[in-house]
């Protein structure tokens, strides 16, 4: 016949139970019962009001009635005794289960001995982060240049080969980051030819020479802000969804499963993505260009009474060839840029949320600040050559 337990004896032998006698001698700790994980929070309490406490005298920890004991109850202890110690008394454990002591053994890490953490200079403090942002840039240009040679070399663009450009891909990309982001383009290009030609107007109405606004709107955007703030939404739009594609791909070991069946990922997953994104800039471009004087186009002819017609009269005088390539030459430039710097930030990735999140950011950040330089020095450049 099965003997019945009551459950408040189950429960009883379940816990983890403390004990302190205390005499001018010694402290004496019985320590008994079941210390594992489910039951440690029982004495946790008692045990760091132990450690807080100004115990004098030696210390016993006997754990001759201990039940049972895993590592969570073995740290506790520990940590009690490390802590005793170091304020220089004297500590003796008794334990007659040769399995408790080997547990204890295991999680003997002494506290003691921990140096303390020293804190930095203020020199160091000033200097340390210029530091490793230089190193951090020279990680990500080595990374960069992988990407880069990687790419050529996956694609296997070297004469005689074959089947290592995949078109369906390309053409795949460039309806995703072109076809796709003509709305958004388009309808900022509009909005910012509508502000640009009605500040401009507003200035040079003063001064009753309402028509250079067809210059004004024409050099500029042609040649500065049709590029830039297309390469601004295109780093935001499409470089946070390639380094977003690339990060989960890395998440979820998708680049790793295709170099384990020998594919480059770089030539699979990234070429395609960058050469799509420098022949589609330049297009994307074309479209603001276009959409940013037509806006300019309805504010002159309702705000200054400056006809379509004598508008386009007047760009046409203002503006060559020169003018529109000089914008459209800096877009592959910049399309390489914003392809090669997402690229690098999904590859960074590691194995959490908070890293995707973390380097999807980063990686719109540094594409608008690598765009916006490389358009100032295409600005000086074109000036040296009087471009």
């Amino acid at each position: 016949m099965n003997q019945q337990i009551p459950i408040s004896d189950v429960m009883r032998s379940a816990s983890a139970d403390l004990d302190i006698i205390r005499t001018p001698e010694k402290v004496s700790i019985a320590i008994s019962g079941i210390w594992t994980g489910p039951t440690v929070h029982e004495v946790d309490g008692p045990m760091r009001k132990l450690e807080q406490e100004g115990i004098v005298a030696p210390v016993l920890l006997d754990l001759s009635n201990l039940v049972q004991l895993d590592t969570a109850g073995a740290w506790i202890i520990h940590r009690l005794k490390c802590v005793l110690e170091k304020r220089g008394q004297k500590v003796e454990l008794v334990s007659d289960d040769s399995r408790h002591q080997e547990l204890l053994k295991a999680v003997d890490i002494d506290i003691s001995r921990v140096p303390e953490q020293q804190k930095d200079s203020l020199g160091v403090r000033l200097f340390a982060p210029i530091g490793k942002a230089v190193y951090g840039f020279r990680t990500d240009f080595i990374m960069a240049s992988h990407v880069i040679g990687a790419s050529i070399r996956g694609a296997q663009m070297k004469p005689g080969k074959s089947g290592g450009i995949r078109l369906n891909s390309i053409i795949h990309q460039m309806e995703i980051m072109g076809l796709q982001a003509v709305p958004i383009i388009s309808l900022m290009s509009f909005l910012i030819g509508i502000i640009i030609a009605q500040q401009g107007a507003l200035q040079l109405k003063v001064f009753g020479a309402e028509i250079f606004v067809v210059d004004l709107v024409g050099i500029l955007h042609l040649r500065e802000i049709g590029v830039l703030l297309t390469a601004i939404m295109v780093a935001g739009r499409t470089g946070s969804a390639i380094t977003a594609e690339l990060g989960s791909m890395k998440m979820r070991e998708e680049i790793d499963a295709l170099t384990v069946i020998g594919l480059n990922p770089v030539g699979v997953l990234i070429f395609p993505r960058i050469v799509a994104l420098i022949l589609v800039l330049p297009m994307l471009t074309f479209v603001s260009d276009i959409f940013g004087i037509l806006g300019a186009i309805i504010v002159s002819w309702l705000y200054v009474d400056i006809p379509p017609e004598l508008f386009i009269t007047n760009l046409r005088l203002a503006v060559d060839l020169t003018t529109v390539f000089s914008g459209l030459i800096k877009a592959p430039f910049m399309a390489l840029i914003i392809g090669v710097v997402a690229s690098v930030e999904g590859m960074k990735v590691s194995g959490s949320a908070e890293s995707l999140g973390k380097h999807t950011t980063a990686s719109v950040v540094k594409s608008i600040f690598v765009v916006i330089v490389v358009d100032g020095l295409f600005a000086i450049f074109y000036g040296i050559i009087d471009y």
